[in-house]
């Protein structure tokens, strides 16, 4: 009989690129490799690359934060959702699921604890979400990257650490498609997949004050300024060798996503965190950053109060206090979760 296993989660790249992690080790034990998510998504547009995947789309049903009557809609189509995943899930008949979280899993975790298919998750923040709330009372194990997160879901929960991609462990410089000025530091923003506006128009209202770095701003889909014209500076929409654009960077500035905090602690990158404000998240983020920074692992600016003098103080400062941070995170007890994720999926095989 073959083996298979499915892949869920998505919503945004934190919901997917662990996936991927976990896949680069799993894909030669696997006789098929699936991924469930939306047609539209950004995780149907990463696991594209990945001809090994076949994908199927599904139509999923997201919660919004509000009083609005769309809310009202939601349980009949995610009854239709779970049949139509029910009926993949049945063609497909896996040994395994893996979710990631995120709106998208919802249907393909109900529909596989139905069918009685194991369903092992995994949840990335300092604190619980609300997919993987549900999640969590239909699968047979949640791993989570902060042990913070496990309070009260010790009876599935097992602390992992965050699932890195295997590039993010190796220390060779990689290549990236600007040029920098190596006499110069280097300092790379990334605002996660979707971009960060508020952080962008911060670097770019200052630009005169930041000629003397390269500076590479990873600014999201649509949100390139092409009147912006400054020497050593570069805007890009998004890259998929984010890796190697770590690397060249001599500091971080970035949201404080779990996937790419964890991602620059293993790479040993000072970092500057403006987590996303509480008016448009859970919250999540804030509490990520408050950990790292109380690890000594970043520095930590709340958007609300992000001021031009603000973010230049703190760029001058981390780049000259840079080796202690290093120091800090080449000292770090934190773990990284795939082979602890693997053992667990091998179990199902």
């Amino acid at each position: 009989m073959k083996k298979s296993i499915v892949f869920t989660g998505g919503g945004t790249a934190g919901h997917v690129m662990p996936n991927i992690a976990i896949y680069e080790k799993v894909k030669k034990v696997f006789d098929n490799v699936y991924y469930i998510g939306t047609e539209n998504g950004i995780e149907h547009a990463i696991i594209k690359q990945y001809r090994q995947i076949r994908y199927y789309s599904i139509d999923a049903v997201k919660f919004v934060r509000k009083l609005t009557l769309k809310n009202l809609l939601i349980p009949f189509k995610l009854i239709n959702s779970i049949k139509h995943c029910k009926k993949i899930l049945k063609d497909i008949k896996p040994a395994v699921v893996f979710s990631k979280g995120g709106f998208v899993a919802v249907p393909v975790v109900i529909a596989a604890a139905s069918l009685g298919i194991p369903v092992v998750a995994h949840e990335s923040d300092s604190s619980i979400g609300l997919a993987n709330k549900i999640i969590y009372k239909k699968c047979d194990k949640m791993f989570f990257s902060f042990s913070e997160a496990m309070r009260g879901y010790e009876k599935k929960g097992v602390y992992s650490g965050s699932p890195v991609r295997d590039e993010f462990l190796k220390s060779s410089k990689g290549v990236i498609s600007v040029p920098l000025n190596k006499l110069l530091k280097t300092i790379l923003i990334v605002g996660g997949s979707l971009g960060a506006k508020a952080i962008n128009e911060c670097i770019i209202s200052n630009l005169d004050k930041l000629q003397d770095y390269n500076v590479i701003n990873i600014v999201g889909k649509g949100n390139v300024r092409n009147d912006i014209m400054y020497p050593n500076y570069h805007q890009l929409e998004f890259v998929n060798n984010i890796s190697d654009y770590y690397k060249q960077a001599d500091i971080v500035i970035s949201r404080a996503g779990s996937n790419v905090i964890f991602e620059l602690l293993a790479l040993k990158k000072p970092m500057i965190l403006i987590p996303l404000p509480k008016t448009i998240s859970r919250g999540d983020q804030i509490v990520n950053a408050r950990i790292f920074k109380n690890k000594g692992y970043a520095v930590t600016l709340n958007q609300e109060n992000l001021t031009t003098d603000l973010l230049l103080l703190n760029i001058k400062n981390l780049i000259k206090e840079k080796e202690k941070y290093i120091s800090n995170m080449s000292n770090s007890k934190e773990v990284y979760g795939v082979e602890t994720i693997y053992n667990e999926l091998m179990k199902y095989i």
